[in-house]
C-alpha cells in the first residue's frame, strides 16, 4: 500500500507541474516572442529617427520601447512566481503523504504484521497502545482480545494439569483402603478370625474401606461434572436437629470424637437431605483429618435461620489462606502429608449455594469452627 500510495502522489506531483507548465508558457512564450518582435522593430525604428534628426520622436520611440521592457521584466517575475507555487505545491503535497504515512499507513502497516503473528500462533508479541492515530481504539482492543486468548489458554493448561493432579491424588488414594480391604480379605480366607468378635472386628474394617473407597468415588464423579451444574439438588422440608442427630450417630461409629448437645427446640427447614449430609461428612472429616482432635457440634437459632456449628480444637487455618480456601483444588499450608484433592469445601460452598445457605469459616484461639447456615421453614 505504501508503494502504491508513493506512486499516486508521484503521478500527480508530475501532471500538475506539466499542466502548470504548459499553461504558463504556452500564453507567455507567444507574448514574449511577439512583445520580442515589437522591440526589435521600436529599436530600429529609433535608429533610424535619429539618423533622420527627428530626436523628439525618437524619444516618444524610446519611452515606449523601457515601457514594454518592463513589462516583460514583470513577465519574467511573474514566471518566476509560478515555479515558485509549484514547489510549494509539491512541498504542501509531501506534507500530506508524510502525514498520511505516519497517521495510517504506519499503524495499519503494523496491524498487518501483527494479525499476521496472531494468526500463526504467536500471543506473547505486545501491540501498544498508539491512542493518537487513527487506529487506537482498535488496537486497544485488538491487544486485549491478544491478552484474553493468553489468559484462556493459561486457565486452560491449569485446569488440565488441575484434572491430572486430582485424578492422580484419588487414584492414589483408592488404593490404600483397597489395600486394606485385600488384607483383611486374605487374613479372613487364611482363617485368621478365630474368634467371633475378632470375625466381626475385621468385617467392620473391611465395610468401613469400603464405605472409604465410596467417597473416594463419589469425589471422582462430582469432579467429572463440569462447574458441578449437573448435581442434582432435590429440596424437601424436614426436622433439622433429629436428622443431625442421626448423622452424628452413624458418623460416630467408627470414632467416638464427636461432642452433640441435642438443643430443647426443634426447627424445619427446607434442603436437600443427603446433600446435607454430605457436607456434614465433609466437615467431620476434614475436622478429624487435619485437626485430630475432638470435634463439638451444636444447632443455633436465629431469626428466621438456622447455624449448625462444627468447632474442633487444632492449629485451624492460615490466614493467608483463608481468602482462598473454598477455591477449587486449592489446599491450605497446614495439609502437611495428608492426602486430598482439594475439593471438599469447595462441594461444600456449592451446594450451600444451591440451597440458598451459607458456610463460613472462623479461626478461634483453640481451633477452627465451620458455620453452616440454613433458612428455618417453621419453628416449633
Amino acid at each position: 500500500m505504501k508503494e502504491k500510495l508513493t506512486g499516486a502522489a508521484v503521478f500527480f506531483a508530475v501532471i500538475m507541474i506539466g499542466i502548470t507548465v504548459i499553461f504558463s508558457n504556452s500564453d507567455h512564450l507567444t507574448d514574449w516572442q511577439d512583445r520580442n518582435g515589437d522591440q526589435i522593430i521600436m529599436a530600429n525604428e529609433i535608429k533610424q529617427l535619429i539618423h533622420a534628426g527627428n530626436t523628439e520622436l525618437a524619444e516618444k520611440k524610446l519611452t515606449e520601447l523601457q515601457q514594454s521592457l518592463k513589462e516583460t521584466d514583470t513577465d519574467l517575475q511573474r514566471d518566476d512566481r509560478t515555479v515558485l507555487m509549484c514547489i510549494l505545491s509539491l512541498a504542501f503535497m509531501a506534507c500530506i503523504f508524510i502525514y498520511v504515512y505516519a497517521a495510517v499507513l504506519r499503524p495499519f502497516e503494523k496491524m498487518r504484521y501483527f494479525a499476521g503473528r496472531i494468526a500463526k500462533g504467536d500471543l506473547d508479541l505486545p501491540l501498544d497502545q498508539e491512542r493518537s492515530n487513527y487506529f487506537g481504539t482498535f488496537t486497544w482492543a485488538f491487544d486485549n482480545m491478544r491478552r484474553e486468548i493468553l489468559k484462556a489458554r493459561s486457565c486452560e493448561r491449569e485446569a488440565v494439569e488441575n484434572n491430572k493432579t486430582v485424578i492422580a491424588t484419588l487414584s492414589h488414594d483408592i488404593k490404600t483402603p483397597i489395600a486394606s480391604i485385600r488384607a483383611y480379605a486374605e487374613g479372613l480366607e487364611a482363617g485368621l478370625d478365630r474368634s467371633p468378635e475378632k470375625r466381626a472386628a475385621y468385617l467392620a474394617v473391611i465395610m468401613r474401606k469400603c464405605d472409604e473407597v465410596s467417597k473416594l468415588t463419589n469425589d471422582l464423579f462430582l469432579h467429572s461434572l463440569s462447574d458441578l451444574d449437573k448435581l442434582k439438588i432435590t429440596a424437601e422440608p424436614f426436622e433439622l436437629c433429629g436428622f443431625i442427630e442421626a448423622a452424628l450417630s452413624e458418623l460416630s461409629t467408627e470414632q467416638n470424637d464427636i461432642s452433640f448437645a441435642k438443643p430443647r427446640f426443634t426447627v424445619e427447614v427446607l434442603a436437600d437431605k443427603n446433600r446435607l449430609m454430605q457436607i456434614t461428612e465433609n466437615l467431620i472429616n476434614n475436622a478429624r483429618k487435619y485437626a485430630k482432635t475432638n470435634i463439638d457440634v451444636s444447632i443455633i437459632q436465629a431469626e428466621g435461620s438456622v447455624e449448625i456449628h462444627f468447632r474442633d480444637h487444632g492449629t485451624g487455618i492460615p490466614d493467608e489462606d483463608m481468602p482462598f480456601i473454598f477455591d477449587k483444588f486449592y489446599r491450605g499450608r497446614n495439609c502437611g502429608n495428608e492426602q486430598g484433592s482439594g475439593l471438599g469445601l469447595y462441594i461444600v460452598k456449592y451446594i450451600m449455594e444451591q440451597m440458598n445457605g451459607t458456610v463460613m469459616l472462623h479461626n478461634h484461639a483453640g481451633g477452627l469452627e465451620a458455620i453452616i447456615g440454613l433458612s428455618a421453614e417453621k419453628e416449633k
